[in-house]
């Protein structure tokens, strides 16, 4: 079941992108659609805001173990 629904995810994210022309890796789309997954914001809204240049170094609240 989870490999059907990350490639069923997959193929939705990409049929997105290429419908809005969206120059962006399709990690970083999972990655905003992950980061606002309880927004109401409109999916084509969502990903052409420019403050979502470099998903990567995004900071989060998130807590962080350093245990090695």
């Amino acid at each position: 079941i989870q490999i059907n629904v990350a490639i069923v995810t997959y193929c939705l994210v990409s049929i997105i992108a290429k419908d809005l022309k969206i120059n962006r890796s399709t990690y970083e789309i999972l990655q905003i659609l992950s980061a606002s997954l309880l927004d109401k914001t409109p999916i084509n809204e969502l990903l052409m805001k420019s403050d979502y240049n470099n998903i990567n170094e995004h900071n989060t609240n998130q807590l962080v173990f350093n245990l090695f």
